[in-house]
């Protein structure tokens, strides 16, 4: 988030990280870095379909999954096609509600443990999974595991710096972004993974046995635990909300991905069209159409069909994580050779160079040993599963440049100019930014509201 805050600041597009992969290493490693993204946001889009079928499916079977997943699809195609403000104006408000949610379970949480409310055990719980069944019981392999499921739900920290270069001044809002994403991880991730682990040990029946998706929740499990057998439906409720703003916000990043990459022949032209409102209609359609995948938990299971699934968005997600920080080390090497100095830059990556080289290999690292539960015992079809993406980021990256014959840039033939930001632009006083803020869009100011 370093790496693309300093990027983003500087050279702000719609093209995001995509067009700065052209710049600072070549139009192959940008459709490839590009394609990519797409993969997570579809393959997330897809999951998150399987999971509100599978919602819908606990709470009536009267409708099969392919009719739930019919008029979910239908609903969200026809939202998407009314514009950007329909979308920031629905993201707001289901992010306010799944905000309130998990504030409401850290506090369910803190009385639970404490000893506040009886569980099925007749005592205060503590700290006692941390021991019992123990947090690494499972050693290297359960870490290995979770690589792939973490890195999932961490994709989309990226896209906040994307949008917020979308404001009126990116030299402070995209600052301001990257800076707030610590604090998210903090309070959202890391705090749910920390109440989750207090309340619910990990090898929990219903977590692998649950026959629906709110069943498998720790928060369900939790709740029940504490007595309540009818709080499944609570967070059936909370889950069905979480999974329609992901819907909404996959149709959305997806679709202005593959837009800007049609725009720029990364994609088959028809894909970077918009229509007289400036809503890509064909990159609405393509994208919400690889929510057919999620049907495939009618042959495979919903189990099944996510975590195939996730396999395929979690390896997308090391892959273009570990392309931010390639570029960010190529644009510092660009910056230096061509006579300017750090102390030149409106925003700078804090710890570089150790934060981008880091980065670059923690996603190496990731990518190649998510897939080592598969080894022993072999398993041919998660292997491939695991490791399939890996290839053809190299396939789509070979076939761009035999095509199009692009040439990997060096450090003195980057354009460091075009499409720079000027500072001077923009006011640093309160008043310019605040009649600023009144001619902003609702989703700008919903970006900025974060």
């Amino acid at each position: 988030m370093q790496s693309l805050g300093e990027l983003t600041t500087l050279y702000p597009s719609g093209g995001a990280f995509v067009k700065l992969a052209d710049r600072f290493v070549e139009p192959a490693f940008g459709a490839a870095v590009g394609w990519n993204y797409f993969i997570i946001w579809i393959a997330v889009l897809a999951n998150e379909y399987n999971v509100v079928c599978s919602i819908l499916g606990f709470w009536s079977h009267k409708v099969p999954m392919y009719g739930y997943f019919l008029m979910l699809w239908s609903l969200f195609l026809g939202f998407q096609l009314l514009g950007v403000a329909a979308f920031g104006e629905a993201e707001f408000w289901l992010a306010l509600v799944k905000l309130l949610g998990l504030v409401a379970y850290f506090i369910f949480s803190i009385v639970y443990v404490s000893g506040g409310i009886v569980n099925h055990t007749g005592s205060a719980l503590g700290f006692h999974y941390w021991h019992n069944p123990g947090a690494f019981a499972d050693g290297f392999r359960g870490v290995a595991n979770v690589f792939v499921f973490c890195s999932t739900f961490y994709a989309g920290c990226e896209s906040i710096a994307v949008a917020a270069t979308e404001t009126k001044n990116p030299r402070k809002a995209v600052p301001n972004a990257i800076h707030q994403v610590f604090w998210r991880i903090i309070f959202i991730y890391l705090g749910s993974a920390f109440f989750f682990g207090i309340t619910v040990p990990w090898d929990a029946p219903g977590l692998i046995s649950g026959k629906s998706k709110a069943l498998q929740s720790p928060m369900t499990i939790a709740i029940q635990n504490a007595g309540w057998q009818g709080g499944v439906h609570l967070i059936n409720a909370f889950i069905l909300i979480t999974c329609l703003s992901a819907i909404n916000s996959s149709i959305y990043i997806g679709s202005r991905t593959v837009l800007f990459m049609g725009q720029d022949r990364k994609a088959p032209s028809f894909l970077g069209k918009t229509n007289s409102r400036g809503v890509p209609v064909f990159a609405i359609i393509f994208t919400n159409l690889f929510g057919f995948l999620a049907l495939m938990n009618i042959s495979t299971g919903a189990s099944r069909a996510y975590g195939y699934i996730v396999n395929l968005s979690g390896v997308s997600t090391f892959l273009v994580w570990g392309s931010i920080s390639f570029i960010h080390i190529r644009f510092r090497r660009a910056w230096i050779k061509q006579g300017f100095t750090p102390d030149e830059l409106p925003f700078k990556s804090f710890l570089y160079p150790y934060n981008a080289y880091f980065g670059l290999a923690a996603n190496v690292f990731l990518a190649l040993v998510q897939g080592w539960s598969t080894l022993s015992p072999f398993n041919a079809g998660n292997f491939v599963d695991a490791y399939i993406l890996l290839p053809l980021f190299a396939i789509i990256y070979v076939l761009y440049k035999l095509i199009f014959k692009t040439k990997f840039l060096r450090a003195h033939e980057i354009d460091l100019a075009s499409g720079r930001r000027n500072d001077m632009e923009y006011a640093d006083s309160t008043d310019e930014t605040v009649s600023l803020t009144k001619k902003k869009s609702l989703w700008q100011r919903l970006i900025d509201s974060f």
